[in-house]
């Protein structure tokens, strides 16, 4: 095997792929130049450790340690996170995943550990949603919580089909890359301030609060913005302003999470009161009777508004994803084995949350990030807590596979 890079230099590999002179932030989209060019490294990567690559007709990647024939046809462990990024995003959501997995599988042959079950490294791929508008795109096809036939209809900010840009199955089948999969562990750079609180550079996560992406569509009637007065106006725009403004209350009066982070405006002309605003709202609760009250209540008062500016209102859920229990046994197992580490839930999604909920036992690790910020150029991570990362990924991995 051709000698393997460190933590390290992988991590300086990565680091400018993708990123904006401007920002700093990454700009890494399903199936554009910098994810693919991340793809690629992911095969240099698993062959430099003489890994042997899968992909299925969606895109998701698996390296495998050792030919399948070594092993039984079940009961195999994976590993592994995402590439691509939100617009705009940090460095490590994602990226951190995969570079500690590999780390942590040199780590093992370090210490010469001889598994007795398969490990893979994955990279699934359109994790963050950000440009088919499907969160875990990758792994619900992967897993078949979301079909083919519904997915290649998907479109971008453009218009083009994922239909368009990847050919999928021939056969419109699913994927098999899972198969026998029987755990599933995830590392990931922490998206708040947990481990902060807790002085501590590495946790579990025991739970993902439910969480929704859901299309407000409000309609009113172009006009002119000086001649118009304004009692003659059917402007979409107020209806949606209130219904920004009562998604920041009602999420912090019920002590949930709202946010409109995307806005689209027809025909967006200055001197023009707008026909048509689309805004996409981003909810999580607790729970799931929590999420289905935060945005009943938005809708309630986006309706009520609309009614007195002469709007309409036509609210879609694009993707909902109920509250994730990751497997007890298998956290506490990790927990006791990494020395007791912080174990607390987390608000964001992940593809481990779909790979449990499709039944297999699945864990998450995460590692401190100093700013408390995410899916944000701020988002950061100190290298000694990255290496702690990669040590603990190590110590999960080997008591799952010997």
């Amino acid at each position: 095997m051709d000698q393997v890079v460190d933590f390290e230099q992988m991590w300086r590999d990565l680091t400018p792929i993708g990123r904006s002179a401007s920002s700093g932030g990454y700009f890494r989209q399903p199936w554009h130049a910098a994810e693919l060019e991340l793809r690629a490294w992911f095969r240099e990567a698993a062959t430099a450790r003489g890994l042997e690559i899968e992909e299925d007709p969606f895109g998701n990647l698996v390296a495998w340690w050792g030919p399948a024939a070594d092993f039984a046809a079940t009961g195999k462990v994976l590993t592994g996170s995402h590439l691509d990024s939100v617009l705009d995003g940090g460095a490590y959501d994602g990226p951190l995943g995969v570079v500690s997995s590999f780390a942590a599988l040199d780590l093992m042959r370090e210490r010469g550990v001889v598994p007795s079950r398969r490990l893979g490294v994955a990279a699934f791929v359109e994790e963050e949603g950000s440009r088919f508008g499907r969160a875990c795109l990758g792994s619900r096809l992967a897993v078949g919580a979301t079909t083919w036939d519904v997915a290649r209809e998907l479109t971008d900010r453009e218009g083009v089909r994922l239909g368009d840009v990847i050919e999928g199955p021939a056969d419109g089948a699913g994927s098999t890359m899972l198969d026998g999969v029987g755990t599933y562990v995830e590392l990931h750079v922490e998206q708040g301030r947990g481990l902060i609180d807790l002085d501590a550079p590495v946790g579990v996560h025991d739970a993902i609060w439910p969480h929704g992406r859901y299309r407000y569509d409000i309609a009113g009637r172009a006009d002119h913005a000086g001649t118009t007065r304004m009692e003659d106006r059917v402007d979409p725009m107020l209806t949606y302003a209130m219904t920004a403004l009562a998604a920041n209350k009602q999420a912090r009066v019920q002590g949930q999470r709202a946010t409109f982070g995307r806005i689209d405006v027809r025909p967006n002309g200055t001197n023009a009161v707008p026909s048509h605003v689309t805004g996409w709202l981003d909810a999580r609760a607790e729970s799931d009777a929590a999420l289905a009250a935060l945005v009943g209540e938005i809708e309630r008062q986006a309706t009520e508004r609309a009614g007195r500016d002469g709007t309409t209102v036509t609210v879609t859920a694009e993707s909902v994803s109920g509250e994730v229990a990751f497997d007890v046994a298998l956290r506490d197992e990790l927990a006791g084995r990494l020395g007791g580490v912080p174990v607390l839930p987390t608000q964001a999604g992940h593809d481990a949350g779909i790979l449990q909920d499709a039944g297999i036992p699945t864990a998450m690790l995460f590692v401190r990030n100093p700013s408390g910020v995410s899916h944000s150029p701020y988002e950061s991570a100190e290298m000694a807590d990255c290496l702690a990362g990669v040590e603990a990924l190590a110590d999960a991995l080997t008591g799952l596979v010997k």
